[in-house]
């Protein structure tokens, strides 16, 4: 694993994104909810991140498992609702548990016009995990996702923390076009794996609405999660005017989608509008656009 600090340096590659537009905005909509710990699914625990702070150990815990099912009950109709009146594509970063759990979702999403990717199997670090073990997990996600969305996924995107061997896995099981397992630039990279480059999309872990979670509470209303991305595509709108960038959403079903916080999502999508010179892009969209730019660095 190496570390590049350098990066695109101070002259980025102009990505001529579609229509002129000076950034190329991805909407993620995390589909996590199955995924989680669970005692009640059998699981050795209860998922200790959530919202409420008091974690129950040793007993089923319906309070947090409802929780996440505010997320595919309510959440997800909401937050679709809202994308669809702005013609927003967004891509679902779904694990492949919660999407065997809940098929009708990416049947919806794929009608929708969104793209499904994949966040694994199980909502979960692949740190440490041996390689035996998460060959069969890429594989077991990616087979339940395209028995419901109708194709495999061609992203990826770890829950924080990949292994070693992530990259190279998915190259060896094929179709994968892009990872999002980075958080280093406001453009796509290509990096080396196995002897090729493979194209990774940094995602963003600032613009998330992760912020209104329990620990960090960075967040606490919908306004204050509108503020702060509307400034970051502010500031990359006006850096577009001579080095076109792309900014990342992170969005979660139980997070977003609660009535309280909605209004944030609505305010970004309205303001991206009405300033012009976006880009709505499914992930899959811009790592295509990415590659067939610069099809040399490929």
């Amino acid at each position: 694993m190496m570390r590049d600090f350098l990066g695109h340096g101070a002259n980025p590659p102009p990505p001529a994104w579609p229509g002129g537009a000076r950034v190329a905005v991805s909407f993620v909509v995390n589909v996590e909810e199955g995924a989680e710990l669970s005692l009640v699914d059998g699981d050795e625990r209860n998922e200790a991140v959530y919202e409420v702070t008091d974690e129950v150990k040793g007993f089923p815990d319906p309070c947090r498992d409802s929780h996440f099912e505010y997320g595919t009950r309510v959440g997800y109709w909401r937050i679709m609702k809202l994308l669809d009146t702005y013609g927003a594509a967004s891509t679902l970063n779904a694990c492949g548990r919660a999407i065997a759990r809940s098929p009708w979702l990416a049947r919806d999403a794929v009608a929708r016009g969104h793209e499904v990717a994949c966040h694994g199997w199980r909502w979960e670090r692949h740190a440490g995990m041996a390689e035996a073990d998460e060959r069969a997990t890429i594989a077991r996600a990616v087979a339940a996702i395209a028995a419901a969305a109708g194709t495999p996924p061609i992203g990826w995107h770890t829950r924080s923390v990949p292994s070693a061997n992530t990259r190279r896995l998915l190259i060896e099981h094929g179709g994968f076009l892009y990872d999002n397992d980075a958080y280093c630039d406001d453009l796509p990279v290509f990096v080396p794996v196995e002897g090729r480059h493979h194209l990774v999309l940094p995602y963003s872990f600032d613009t998330n609405d992760m912020h209104f979670h329990q620990g960090m509470q960075r967040f606490t209303t919908a306004a204050h999660f509108a503020e702060y991305v509307i400034d970051a595509f502010d500031q990359l709108w006006d850096e577009g005017a001579e080095a076109t960038r792309m900014l990342s959403v992170g969005l979660h079903l139980r997070m977003i989608g609660r009535a309280g916080r909605i209004a944030g999502l609505e305010r970004v999508l309205r303001h991206m509008r009405d300033r012009g010179a976006v880009w709505f892009a499914r992930r899959d969209a811009i790592a295509r656009h990415w590659i067939e730019r610069f099809p040399e660095a490929g």
